[in-house]
């Protein structure tokens, strides 16, 4: 019933805005959220289609921050655009560099490849490379191209710009926007226990706990820390649409993780609090 986690191609998702809303509302989806890389560009297409399929619109965005060294993604929910549109330009600018970055040092290495133009507010990143790489021919597949190259300790990788979890949490509650860390276990960073407790004093409102890649024991775990801290507890499928690299049966899937609509109203509860 609720998707809090979802991306289109307006960052490295296969749907657009449109079609990601319609195969939602087929899924049994009610309300969704798009939280594409550190762009809000998909909003006004999604809010759109959502008035078609009489599905509600959950307005996010994924920020894209640095802790440890390691790429650490804080989710934004509600956050006011005409506030959040400049420093996220700024943050857009920031991933076509370093996508400019990895391009050369493919180069370097001999693996010339032509990055895919991008539209308007369109955030570029690794699965772009990626699938420039096999359409040059120098991979077979995406997953053959993170495991040689870009993986975050591959030959062409580059760290994301400076950006912490301080300022990434200070720009979305100045935004008015709820942040939440976003699937924590996937973090290489340091330990959870750890981490979450900084950015609890950064002012972190709050924690995926439910996420295709958390275990049973982690949901209970980040469950017992959310309770513990006060925290809301948030989830979603992580979905980037059809992958065609893999078989159905191991693919992300929309409203895979049965949740519930009563998570969303804290959150709102909370958002209304920023403003």
């Amino acid at each position: 019933m609720l998707e809090l986690h979802c991306h289109t191609t307006y960052s490295d998702g296969t749907l657009t805005p449109a079609e990601l809303v319609a195969a939602a509302a087929s899924s049994g989806v009610r309300a969704l959220a798009l939280t594409d890389h550190d762009t809000m560009s998909g909003w006004d297409e999604a809010f759109v289609a959502a008035a078609l399929h009489g599905i509600e619109i959950v307005p996010g965005v994924e920020l894209s921050t640095v802790h440890n060294g390691r790429s650490l993604h804080i989710l934004g929910f509600y956050p006011d655009a005409n506030k959040l549109r400049v420093p996220l330009n700024d943050r857009l600018q920031g991933r076509f560099r370093r996508s400019q970055e990895m391009v050369e040092k493919l180069a370097a290495m001999g693996y010339a490849i032509e990055l895919p133009k991008t539209s308007p507010g369109m955030a570029p990143g690794r699965p772009h490379i990626a699938s420039a790489l096999v359409k040059a021919g120098h991979a077979k597949s995406s997953r053959e191209a993170f495991d040689r190259w870009l993986g975050d300790d591959g030959p062409a990788y580059v760290h994301y710009e400076k950006f912490s979890i301080v300022e990434g949490i200070d720009l979305l509650r100045s935004c008015g926007a709820v942040p939440v860390w976003a699937h924590p276990y996937l973090f290489r960073g340091g330990a959870v226990e750890a981490v979450l407790k900084e950015l609890v004093d950064a002012g972190l409102m709050g924690v995926e706990v439910y996420h295709p890649t958390h275990s049973s024991s982690q949901i209970q775990k980040l469950k017992d820390l959310c309770l513990h801290y006060g925290l809301l507890a948030t989830g979603g499928s992580d979905y980037h649409g059809p992958d065609p690299e893999r078989k159905a049966a191991d693919s992300t899937q929309l409203n895979m993780l049965h949740l519930p609509l009563k998570l969303l109203e804290p959150i709102k509860v909370a958002a209304a609090s920023l403003k």
